[in-house]
């Protein structure tokens, strides 16, 4: 019998490392990707000390348009097939759009979107197949319009829509699917999209380990979106009360202010 695994991107670090160990906690065998081979054996060589299946580590860069082979030729050779798909990975800049880097944006929408898309349709087959699930990892701000960082928003609400329609047509045959949305959450993420945690960080403070489990319990459940932490679950109840010019405004002055 061919074994089953759970295939988490963006593993290195952050939400994705804390995934990879709720995720072995719980009996799964797991393929791990992300860009640094050093990081994912570190985390393959902590999940098998503690009594879990060494993970498939597959080091690759989802920018680059072979990276849904690679993985899914990795994973043919190593005799596995998926039953859970966590697509986490994903990264965004900070910025006005206009002023940042092209070929960087163009890199979100490749990792955030496309290769989310990709790993999401290739392995739909062995999903339907084994009964499983997919969780993609949005973010709250895919509820909003986002200037300072127009490209990851508009990013993540593709993620949360596209999730949302994948849920309406794999559902009845048997496929979880749930989309996460946290907050700010203080991880790498900051670092490299050019900003520090703010003060919205610090109000909000649900951990990445908290997030992890929260969105685990929240697949394993069946939910359509996991949004961890009370002040993250009245952000979408409070933005129907709100004209969509109001929002805009509100959230370019925030985004002004970390500069």
């Amino acid at each position: 019998m061919t074994e089953r695994v759970t295939l988490i991107t963006g593993a290195s670090a952050g939400i994705g490392t804390e995934l990879a160990r709720v995720f072995a906690a719980n009996g799964h065998r797991l393929a791990l990707t992300a860009r640094r081979a050093d990081r994912l054996d570190a985390l393959a060589s902590e999940i098998a000390a503690k009594g879990g299946k060494r993970p498939i580590v597959i080091a690759c860069d989802l920018e680059e348009p072979g990276a849904g082979e690679k993985i899914a030729a990795t994973l043919a050779a190593a005799d596995v097939e998926l039953d859970h798909l966590v697509n986490n990975a994903g990264f965004g800049v900070f910025g006005d759009a206009i002023e940042c880097d092209r070929t960087q944006q163009l890199g979100i929408i490749d990792v955030n979107i496309r290769a989310l898309t990709d790993l999401s349709l290739r392995f739909a087959d062995q999903l339907v197949k084994n009964k499983g699930g997919i969780l993609n990892v949005g973010s709250v701000a895919g509820f909003l319009p986002g200037p300072g960082m127009a490209v990851y928003y508009a990013s993540k609400a593709y993620v949360i829509s596209f999730t949302e329609a994948l849920r309406g047509e794999l559902g009845a045959r048997g496929v979880r699917v749930t989309v996460l949305c946290p907050g700010p959450v203080a991880t790498e993420f900051q670092g490299r999209a050019g900003f520090a945690p703010g003060i919205d960080s610090a109000v909000l403070d649900v951990s990445a380990a908290d997030v992890a489990l929260a969105a685990y319990r929240g697949l394993m459940a069946n939910k359509r979106a996991v949004l961890p932490g009370l002040g993250i679950k009245i952000v979408p109840f409070l933005l129907r009360f709100f004209p969509r010019g109001f929002i805009l405004a509100a959230v370019g002055r925030f985004q002004r202010r970390r500069r």
